[in-house]
């Protein structure tokens, strides 16, 4: 029978080895694998032994990777199994490792999306519709999704929802007051809160509606189109300029006499 001899050993990084045959093979294994199959310098093996220290050192290999994985942070189960399978540890080690991982309680998909939500809460401006498509994103189920947003009840909904209107609002700037309230509305659907929530968040803003500041909103972008369209006929430049205020949000009264207006400077 063949014989391989261990022609050296040496330290890997991550507290592996390599271990060196006298058929020019290497193989990575942990410390535990040296100790469990007395890997020294010198030390005989068969070529079946050789071929069952490979089959084990993959498990092996894939344990201590995935521990140091979920040392630096929680993990869920699709981004270990996707780790492990870019660490090329074959799919029946993944499934024995995952279930070895469950069992001491270092993954739990249910722990990941609560701990999520809470630091999402905390931290980020998201509602629980774009949490829900992270979590997705991420591999969780949706009934420990659903589990997992019962913490983010209304009130704490509406707290992030009303930070970041008022966020919003700053950011806005001679709009009319329509128009104000639109891209409010529209930062928020996009940030995932629901339809009553968003209501609610802008009617704490207290925006009202003021005549001087909308006149002056009214103004600024009606010179600006007035500009924009100076070359058009007068007919089909009043109506580029009045549908674009319209959908801007003015009121047809205020978007009429302003282009009254501009037709008299132009006239004189």
């Amino acid at each position: 029978m063949d014989m391989l001899k261990v022609a050296g050993i040496a330290k890997d990084k991550g507290g592996l080895f390599i271990v060196k045959f006298s058929n020019r093979e290497k193989l990575r294994v942990s410390e535990d694998q040296l100790v469990k199959y007395r890997l020294l310098k010198g030390m005989e093996l068969t070529e079946e032994e050789l071929a069952e220290l490979k089959r084990s050192s993959t498990y092996d290999l894939g344990l201590q990777e995935a521990y140091r994985y979920v040392s630096y942070q929680l993990r869920t189960e699709k981004e270990m199994r996707r780790f492990l399978k870019d660490k090329e540890i074959p799919n029946d080690d993944i499934g024995k490792i995952l279930q070895h991982l469950k069992e001491l309680h270092l993954m739990d998909d249910l722990v990941f999306a609560e701990s999520f939500v809470r630091t999402q809460m905390r931290l980020s401006d998201k509602g629980p519709r774009n949490l829900k498509q992270q979590l997705l994103q991420k591999g969780i189920t949706e009934e420990l999704i659903q589990q997992a947003l019962t913490l983010y009840d209304k009130k704490e909904q509406a707290e992030v929802a009303c930070k970041t209107a008022a966020k919003a609002l700053k950011k806005i700037h001679g709009k009319s007051f329509k128009e104000t309230q639109q891209k409010i509305r529209q930062t928020l659907m996009q940030k995932g809160f629901d339809s009553e929530t968003i209501d609610n968040a802008i009617a704490d803003l207290g925006v009202e509606k003021e005549a001087e500041a909308e006149a002056e909103a009214l103004a600024k972008e009606g010179d600006k189109l007035w500009r924009r369209h100076q070359r058009k006929p007068l007919r089909e430049r009043k109506q580029k300029v009045k549908q674009s205020l319209y959908q801007k949000g003015f009121e047809l009264a205020t978007i009429q006499i302003y282009l009254e207006n501009k037709e008299i400077e132009d006239d004189e």
